[in-house]
């Protein structure tokens, strides 16, 4: 069985759309995305994958917007033959799957794959989880987000160093590093350099889930770019769909 989160009630959140961010942006893909995250960003958009209602927090897992969700009507659990079926259904022929954290389900996500042999796999992850071989073998590319101060996590929960090591020399993995303030980038310059991550596999991505927030950091991102030798990277669909479910 696989936990995945919903775009309604009781409504899988599994669609086609394109790419928004990081090297793949523009792509025309399907998505999957699954419930329940090992990390709680203060800015988390996707906040209702995690964050739910009755929940201990200990520790605390606090989020800027202060809501909690109803796990019933956000969460729901397919077998891993229906997943894989209404994947298919999309036409699509690459996948992104994401979360949530989704290697928290990494043996049902690889018994899912087996069943899509054809398919061109994305894996967004906040790099923290290992990964199996058995899922490894089939994916394509890693989209690893790793979680900086800003985010609230504790670094030696988010920033494992034997795991960005891990990243570092999997030429698969490209590294994705939200940015708030022009400071964070510093943060990530001292990870670039302590685990020899290749600049060319860097990204840097605005913090916002508006257009306006994400063009005014783009302003002085572009130029920390240029000067590091680092991609920037968009989230095009905000631009296009808003903060929204199932786009």
């Amino acid at each position: 069985m696989l936990t995945l989160a919903t775009q309604a009630p009781n409504a899988a959140e599994i669609f086609a759309s394109v790419q928004g961010e990081g090297p793949s942006a523009g792509m025309p893909v399907a998505f999957v995305r699954l419930s329940r995250c090992n990390l709680a960003c203060v800015w988390c958009d996707t906040a209702y994958t995690w964050r739910f209602e009755g929940d201990a927090q200990n520790p605390p897992r606090p989020h800027r917007d202060g809501v909690t969700f109803a796990r019933t009507a956000n969460q729901v659990k397919l077998s891993v033959a229906d997943v894989a079926e209404r994947i298919a259904a999309l036409g699509q022929t690459r996948l992104v799957i994401t979360g949530g954290e989704p290697l928290m389900q990494a043996n049902a996500l690889a018994d899912m794959l087996a069943l899509l042999p054809d398919m061109q796999v994305e894996i967004e992850t906040n790099g923290s989880v290992p990964t199996p071989g058995r899922l490894d073998a089939r994916v394509d590319q890693y989209n690893v987000s790793p979680k900086l101060a800003h985010s609230g996590n504790a670094a030696e929960i988010a920033l494992r160093p034997e795991m960005l090591d891990r990243w570092a020399t999997d030429e698969r993995a490209w590294l994705k590093f939200v940015i708030a303030e022009p400071g964070d980038v510093d943060e990530v310059l001292d990870l670039a350099a302590a685990h020899a991550i290749p600049a060319k596999r860097i990204f840097v991505m605005p913090e916002g889930t508006t257009s306006a927030a994400l063009r005014a950091r783009m302003e002085w991102l572009v130029p920390i770019a240029l000067e590091h030798g680092f991609r920037l990277s968009d989230r095009m669909h905000i631009h296009l769909f808003g903060d929204t479910r199932g786009t």
